[in-house]
């Protein structure tokens, strides 16, 4: 059973940083696409920034050059560290794996982690 637990979120003051983290459980982590997403209030989610299984990434232009993601497949982890956060990084962030389940693709989620930055 794939698992994906989210932790490091919290309340941050604005310019400051967190780090996220998303161990990954009951797959083999290293094949696949990982990604981070957040959802702020009444809006849609989002993708924030994703990972291959090569470490090749890509990021939404809001968080360019403030985010980094990583992985440690030695770990089954992901990470999102997150610095000169703004108000606009509110937003519950959730971690997310595609994973070949047959016949198709499938996205899998964590429960979220809640972000709040204060400005």
């Amino acid at each position: 059973q794939v698992q994906l637990v989210e932790s490091g979120g919290g309340l941050v003051q604005a310019g400051g940083s967190l780090r996220l983290s998303c161990a990954v459980s009951g797959t083999m982590f290293s094949s696949h696409v990982m990604g981070w997403y957040r959802q702020a209030p009444g809006k849609q989610r989002e993708l924030v920034a994703q990972i291959t299984g090569g470490s090749s990434t890509n990021y939404a232009d809001a968080v360019k050059g403030r985010f980094t993601i990583s992985r440690s497949n030695a770990a089954n982890t992901m990470y999102l560290q997150m610095n000169s956060l703004k108000s606009e990084d509110t937003a519950v962030y959730y971690c997310n794996a595609v994973i070949f389940t047959p016949p198709s693709l499938k996205d899998y989620w964590g429960q979220g982690t809640q972000v709040t930055v204060s400005s």
